[in-house]
C-alpha cells in the first residue's frame, strides 16, 4: 500500500536486502553462501553483487522480496511520547514502531508536543518532509482542542487577522471554529483551528494571547491527509496510495 522508490540505480544485493528487513548484512552473506538467494531465478552466492532492486526478482528460500526505498506511516500519537527519533529519558514515537517499519529508519515530519495527540506522519522521504515543513508552502494543519474559557466571535476575528504572541510575533491568519461550549464552574470551549505555519507551541500560545488556556490538543489533519479515527492511540499504519496522493496534493498548494 505504501509508495515504492523509483530509482533504477544498481545497488549491492546485501544493502538492498538489509534495507527491506531481510536480515543483517552478515546474515544475508551467510544465506547467500548457503545457496538460499536467487536473483531472476539464478542462485547467487556472492551477496556483494549489484542488482537493480526495482527490476530484478530477488528471492530468499523461495520468498520474494519487494524493494521499497521510502515508507510513509500515519500514527495516532498518544500523550506522553516525544515526537523525536531518540531520547535518553522519555519514550519516542520511534519506540512505538514495529520492527517491520523501524528498519526503514523513518522520522516524524514536524513535532507534536509531548502531551498533544493525533495525526503524525513518519517517513524516511526527506524531500517530502522538507516540502511539508517549508514555511513557504503554508501547508494547513487542523487541530481540535479543549480550551478553558469562553471562546467567542471576537477570538474568531482575532485569529482570522493574526494574533500577537508573547515574543512579538504576529501569526498568519488562522481559521477558528467554535464547536461547543459547556458552562460549569468553568466555561469550557471545544474548538477547531486550522493554521498554516508551525511555530513552537503555536496553538497554545495563540490562545494564551487571548487570555485562554488549551487543556487538550489533537491534530486531525495535515495538508490533505486526515487522521484515521479508527487507528488506536499509539498505533500506526502505512498510507494508502490515495492518502499519499492527498498528501502530495496538499503540499503543492
Amino acid at each position: 500500500m505504501g509508495a515504492s522508490g523509483n530509482s533504477s540505480k544498481k545497488q549491492r544485493l546485501d544493502k538492498v536486502l538489509s534495507h527491506i528487513g531481510a536480515g543483517s548484512r552478515s546474515e544475508i552473506r551467510k544465506q547467500a553462501k548457503q545457496g538460499l538467494i536467487t536473483v531472476n531465478g539464478t542462485v547467487v552466492k556472492d551477496s556483494g553483487i549489484h542488482v537493480d532492486p526495482n527490476q530484478d526478482v530477488i528471492e530468499i528460500g523461495g520468498q520474494r522480496f519487494t524493494y521499497r526505498e521510502h515508507i510513509y506511516l500515519m500514527m495516532n500519537k498518544p500523550p506522553g511520547v516525544l515526537s523525536a527519533t531518540e531520547d535518553r529519558r522519555d519514550r519516542t514515537v520511534i519506540d512505538l514502531l514495529d520492527q517491520e517499519y523501524a528498519h526503514f529508519e523513518p522520522f516524524p515530519v514536524g513535532r507534536l508536543d509531548k502531551d498533544t495527540v493525533g495525526l503524525l506522519l513518519l517517513t524516511n522521504d526527506g524531500k517530502l518532509a522538507h516540502e511539508l515543513l517549508s514555511p513557504r508552502k503554508h501547508v494547513p494543519k487542523t487541530y481540535e482542542a479543549t480550551v478553558e474559557g469562553e471562546v467567542d466571535a471576537a477570538d474568531v476575528a482575532a485569529f482570522a487577522a493574526g494574533v500577537e504572541l508573547e515574543d512579538g510575533y504576529v501569526t498568519l491568519p488562522a481559521q477558528l471554529t467554535i464547536l461547543s461550549r459547556e458552562r460549569g464552574s468553568k466555561v469550557i470551549s471545544q474548538i477547531s483551528l486550522t493554521i498554516t505555519e508551525g511555530k513552537f507551541h503555536q496553538v497554545k500560545r495563540m490562545f494564551q494571547a487571548v487570555g485562554k488556556k488549551v487543556v487538550f490538543l489533537k491534530r486531525v489533519s495535515m495538508g490533505g491527509l486526515k487522521l484515521d479515527e479508527s487507528l488506536p492511540q499509539g498505533a500506526c499504519r502505512e498510507l494508502t496510495a490515495e492518502e499519499l496522493h492527498l498528501l502530495d496534493a496538499g503540499r503543492e498548494g
